[in-house]
This record gives C-alpha cells, sequence and structure tokens, in this order.
C-alpha cells in the first residue's frame, strides 16, 4: 500500500496525467501525451477474503492508442512484489482489455535497481510470464534548480524534490520551486496550494521537508495565502494529533474537535510544541490561547 510519504507522487500524476509521457522519456520510452484521461478503481480483489490494490491506477487514451498506468511506490526490495505485480498485470487485462503499463516509484537507488530488473515467472527452462516494470528512481528524473525551469514544469519539479529529498540537490530544488510558486498569477492561487501541500507530503520526514516549510513560512505572499493558511492549519492539526497519540496522552472528543476546528496555524504551533512535553490536555490549551 501507498505511504504517506508517496501520496504526493500518486496525487500528481493523478492531478497531472500527462506527466507520465513527460518522465518516460528519461527512461528511453516514448509515450505519446495523452488526449483523455480516466481514473480507473484501484481495487483489484477477486475473492474474498483476498484483497488487492494497486496504488494507482489511469487509463490513458492517446493518439497512438490506449493504455492502463498502473503505478506503485516501492520503498525497499521485496521478493513477494513480482508476483503481485504480475497479477495486477493480468488482472487489468482481464477486466479492461486494454495494455498494462507498470511503473514503479522508488526514493533510493538500491531499490529502483532492484525493481528494474526483468522479472522471470516460471521455471528457469521456460518462463512462463516475463515482467518489466518502468521504474523511476533518483537517476530518471532531473534535478531542476533553476526557478525559470521549475516554473515551466511545476508538477515534474515536485516529482524532481520528492526523489531527491534526501539529496544534497534537494535545497536548490526546493528554493527554485519555491520562487517558482511565489510567481504564480493571483488566479493560480488554488494551485500554488494544492502544490505546497504535496510538496510536504512528498517530502516525508526528511530535512528537506524542514527547510520546506521554513521557506513556506518566510515567504509572506504564501502565508497571507488563505489557501495555504488552510491546508497549513489541517497539516498542523494532523501532526500534533499524531504527536498525542504517540505521547499517550488522553484526547477527549472536545478536544479532537477544538484542534481539527482550530484555523489559526500560529495557534496549533503552539499546541504541538507544549504537546512535546504536555502530560495532559489542559496542559496543551494552558494559557488559553485558541
Amino acid at each position: 500500500m501507498v505511504s504517506s510519504s508517496h501520496e504526493a507522487l500518486h496525487r500528481m500524476l493523478q492531478q497531472e496525467p500527462g506527466l507520465f509521457s513527460r518522465v518516460a522519456r528519461n527512461l528511453g520510452v516514448a509515450f505519446p501525451p495523452p488526449v483523455s484521461v480516466s481514473e480507473l478503481s484501484t481495487d483489484l480483489t477477486e475473492i474474498q477474503p483476498l484483497e488487492r490494490r494497486v496504488d494507482t491506477l489511469l487509463r490513458m487514451d492517446t493518439e497512438d492508442g490506449s493504455f492502463v498506468l498502473a503505478v506503485e511506490s516501492q520503498s525497499r526490495p521485496s521478493a513477494d512484489k513480482p508476483a503481485s505485480w504480475a497479477y495486477y498485470l493480468s488482472h487489468v487485462y482481464a477486466k479492461y482489455g486494454v495494455p498494462p503499463v507498470l511503473l514503479v516509484v522508488c526514493p533510493d537507488r538500491k531499490t529502483a535497481a532492484w525493481a528494474g530488473r526483468r522479472f522471470d515467472i516460471g521455471p528457469r527452462q521456460w518462463p512462463s510470464l516475463t515482467l518489466r516494470p518502468l521504474v523511476l528512481g533518483p537517476d530518471d528524473v532531473p534535478v531542476i534548480d533553476s526557478p525559470d525551469e521549475a516554473a515551466r514544469d511545476i508538477p515534474l519539479t515536485i516529482l524532481s524534490a520528492a526523489l531527491h529529498r534526501s539529496e544534497p540537490e534537494a535545497d536548490a530544488i526546493l528554493n527554485a520551486l519555491a520562487k517558482a510558486l511565489k510567481g504564480l498569477s493571483a488566479d493560480d492561487e488554488s494551485s500554488a496550494g494544492t502544490f505546497i501541500e504535496l510538496m510536504e507530503q512528498g517530502l516525508g520526514t526528511t530535512r528537506a521537508a524542514e527547510l520546506w516549510r521554513h521557506l513556506m513560512a518566510v515567504d509572506l505572499s504564501f502565508s497571507q495565502s488563505q489557501t495555504a493558511q488552510q491546508l497549513r492549519a489541517e497539516g498542523e492539526a494532523k501532526a500534533l494529533l499524531l504527536l498525542l497519540g504517540h505521547r499517550g496522552v488522553e484526547v477527549g472528543d472536545g478536544d479532537r474537535e477544538r484542534i481539527v476546528g482550530c484555523g489559526d496555524p500560529e495557534v496549533l504551533d503552539e499546541w504541538f510544541k507544549r504537546a512535546l512535553t504536555a502530560g495532559s490536555m489542559a496542559e496543551v490549551f494552558g494559557g488559553g490561547v485558541g
């Protein structure tokens, strides 16, 4: 199943399906850009209680024909995955009658190298199936560290930052992205807010995520954006509730509603700081803030 740190990659492909044909060129495969896209159910369950779900499933209709794009996030090598992937592709082909393509997104080079192998399924003398995933790893997406280049393709820049998030180049990519977002027109405020949220999700818990939050906090145009404020508040509330749960602090229904209903990121940030050491919700809310 897709993890929270990989959710942004799937959402980006779901919201910007044409990104696939652009990144596929880096993999040496020329897919024409889609002229239409329809999102398909990711539930590939056939017989209960066996349940199989692919992370993202999109039907791509192009001038050169149609195909179904199955996208999987893979954080580490797994001996069980090739069989699951083969099932996904076979089931999709049987269900929709459209040729499937498997794209595996990997956050590190070791996993990308493993996923990029050809997987033969069957006896050595005569494999019945051969699985050939397309793999997207750090080496397959360019480092976009120019604001002008970032502005030309913001979704690709977000993907670049997400896949290089643990590498030295991450800082330059994020700075370029921040400047590109700042240059968006007022009409694009909603899109900017979505991009900001996707980038924060895509960076996970890495050091780069802290830099991104700092870049957004010091830029007044983002901090004054109502959309960005709402997204930031929602993220702060989720982080606070997660922290309280990890620390074993009892959170009542009223407390939870107060946290979720608070739309002020600064207040939520203050509560978060108190929650690091607080033993009760009274201590978290102490001082009457919010």
